[in-house]
């Protein structure tokens, strides 16, 4: 793992955890998405997708949402970051944006077909695409600094 991507996630998460609450004001309804639009959205990139799947309803999702809010931002100029809410309701996922200051990209997926065409089942789950679409790794439960480090670095160093 490289030393400095620890570093910059672990402080991230560190001051993300001493901020104040975020107001819960509901954005826009999140778009739903199949596979085939899936599939262009992280093949048709000019980088590296992490991709996580959640629920507003999932508490081991709530735990890593502050992390994943965080490597965006460290990241979010060589790396793209994208949600996709499973399994819920659209006004309970946006609450669930708003809370944690999510700023990427989510979509909606109610039924679980973007996890299930990619062979996976139950939340949260965090898969990671390079530039190009290639599925290279995928992560089930919640993720941890170290694990989401190792495997950004892997993204970039491809």
């Amino acid at each position: 793992m490289n030393y400095r991507t620890a570093l910059l996630i672990g402080a991230a998460t560190l001051i993300a955890a001493c901020g104040t609450a975020q107001p819960t004001t509901l954005g826009p309804e999140l778009q739903t998405i199949d596979q085939t639009q899936f599939q262009a959205l992280v093949a048709n990139g000019d980088r590296p997708t992490v991709v996580n799947v959640w629920a507003s309803w999932c508490i081991p999702c709530r735990s890593e949402a502050p992390l994943l809010r965080e490597a965006h931002r460290t990241f979010a100029d060589r790396v793209s970051f994208v949600g996709v809410a499973v399994s819920d309701n659209q006004n309970d996922a946006r609450a669930f944006i708003s809370e944690f200051g999510i700023t990427f990209d989510n979509y909606f997926d109610e039924l679980r077909a973007i996890p299930g065409s990619l062979g996976r089942v139950g939340v949260p789950i965090t898969f990671f695409f390079a530039a190009d679409g290639t599925l290279v790794s995928a992560h089930s439960g919640v993720i941890d600094e170290r694990t989401l480090a190792v495997n950004i670095d892997e993204l970039l160093a491809r």
